[in-house]
């Protein structure tokens, strides 16, 4: 894994105390947000190719769940759901990203890059988040991603003209075992502030889009299952 140390001008000291309390009321906002028995507040808005959307108002910004039953192992789709090297598979807003530092050995810092045809006028987002992973005690896994602070992210890697700087208010997965099975429960949630001029309908209908990763994810992950411990080349992926 190659990590960028571009123009890093903040300490490892300023870093990890950000991000080792951030990431840790991250993990537990995920895990709240994958538990509608017990977190009722979120309204269920469609179902689509067999995601369950829910939308709840937190601030100028919708905060976007998708959920979904999937029959294959919580390690299948861990193992593309946080893996810069295959994002391009099933994330369709995906355009490019990069490792930047490593904090400890479950929390990374990356700069990812997000695109959508939304016009020419259109610029592409640029978000520096972390990414910490963690494996609860009842064998839940969470993958949590967010933007750093604009000033720690800059100190970190210098905005470029050509991108908008984009903030991750929250987001990520929460994925859990279903009991006797090698299937699971898995919960994405995104809160995504673009940045830049977008119409308020514009970002809260790309952020519903946004969830329906879920589904990508899963047939990815169905494919590496069925190859036997490979991917399949790039080229021999179905068309949608």
């Amino acid at each position: 894994m190659a990590v960028s140390n571009c123009c890093s001008i903040v300490s490892d000291e300023s870093v990890q105390r950000y991000v080792t309390h951030a990431s840790e009321r991250c993990v537990q906002d995920l895990l709240a947000a994958s538990r509608p028995e017990l977190y009722d507040d979120w309204k269920v808005y469609k179902i689509k190719r067999g995601v369950e959307i829910s939308r709840r108002s937190q601030g100028s910004v919708m905060l976007v769940r998708g959920r979904s039953f999937v029959d294959v192992p919580p390690s299948q789709i861990q193992s593309v759901a946080n893996a810069i090297e295959t994002a391009k598979r099933w994330d369709p807003f995906f355009v490019e990203g990069q490792y930047l530092r490593t904090v400890q050995e479950n929390l990374d810092l990356l700069r990812l890059v997000f695109g959508a045809e939304a016009g020419p006028l259109f610029k592409n987002r640029e978000f520096i988040v972390y990414e910490r992973r963690e494996t609860m005690d009842d064998g839940t896994q969470v993958i949590a991603v967010a933007s750093l602070p604009r000033e720690l992210a800059a100190g970190i890697y210098p905005e470029e003209g050509k991108f908008v700087r984009g903030l991750l208010m929250q987001s990520g997965w929460v994925i859990e075992q279903v009991e006797q099975s090698d299937a699971c429960i898995v919960t994405y949630v995104a809160q995504v502030d673009p940045a830049g001029w977008l119409p308020k309908w514009l970002v809260n209908m790309l952020s519903v889009k946004l969830v329906l990763v879920i589904d990508e994810l899963y047939k990815l992950a169905q494919r590496f299952n069925e190859g036997e411990g490979s991917w399949p080349e790039e080229d021999d992926e179905p068309k949608t």
